[in-house]
């Protein structure tokens, strides 16, 4: 199937998105983890040796703190708690983005805040995401977002919650501190904004109908 407005070919029977700009967006499974891992290597651990693992917690079979980063994060994925949608460039990974449950991902900044003011615990949330530093301001991170949502239609869809910067106009930002992406880039998405948490970070919904 083939949605007109993002200009995206569906393949549903791989979990695999077909982009106008020849990327492609995949699942983070045992079989991709490879290309997310050189990803991962080429950027030293990404933020600051981070392997994609802040937001995860530990489950019954693996504790963060008895593995280093790669193999957490390739346990987690053995054990399906862990999700992503990777950008491809031919067989290279160039940008992911991080989505799960609040039980994959409960280490979101300001939790406190975000939980006393929060009614209804939507089913998906998106925490993360990193493009590799050769095809930045390109687009890739849209990409991967329009990916992700594929995905969690594709798992049944449901309300998605995540938490990006608001930019101060004007003054330069760390892209480190755009670890979630920004508020204007999840509103092009469909995203209604809630509220804020902290100083910058905001709290944006999406209803992904199932696919």
């Amino acid at each position: 199937m083939r949605d007109e407005r993002a200009g995206t070919r569906i393949s549903c029977n791989d979990l695999e998105t077909t982009m106008m700009t020849a990327h492609t967006v995949r699942a983070l499974t045992p079989e991709t983890y490879p290309a997310w891992l050189a990803l991962a290597q080429k950027h030293n651990g990404v933020w600051g040796g981070c392997w994609c693992s802040y937001f995860h917690g530990d489950t019954e079979a693996t504790v963060k703190q008895d593995h280093d980063g790669p193999t957490f994060k390739l346990r987690l994925v053995n054990e399906g708690v862990a999700h992503a949608a990777l950008v491809f460039d031919g067989d290279q990974a160039i940008a992911w983005c991080e989505y799960g449950s609040p039980l994959e991902l409960p280490n979101i900044y300001h939790r406190k805040q975000y939980d006393a003011q929060e009614t209804t615990s939507a089913p998906w949330r998106i925490t993360c995401f990193f493009v590799d530093r050769d095809h930045r301001r390109s687009g890739v991170a849209r990409e991967a977002l329009d990916g992700a949502l594929e995905l969690i239609a594709q798992a049944g869809g449901g309300e998605v919650v995540s938490f990006p910067n608001e930019l101060v106009p004007g003054k330069k930002t760390s892209p480190s501190f755009l670890h979630n992406g920004t508020r204007a880039m999840f509103e092009k998405a469909g995203f209604t904004f809630e509220r804020h948490i902290g100083k910058r970070k905001t709290v944006m919904r999406k209803m992904v109908p199932a696919a």
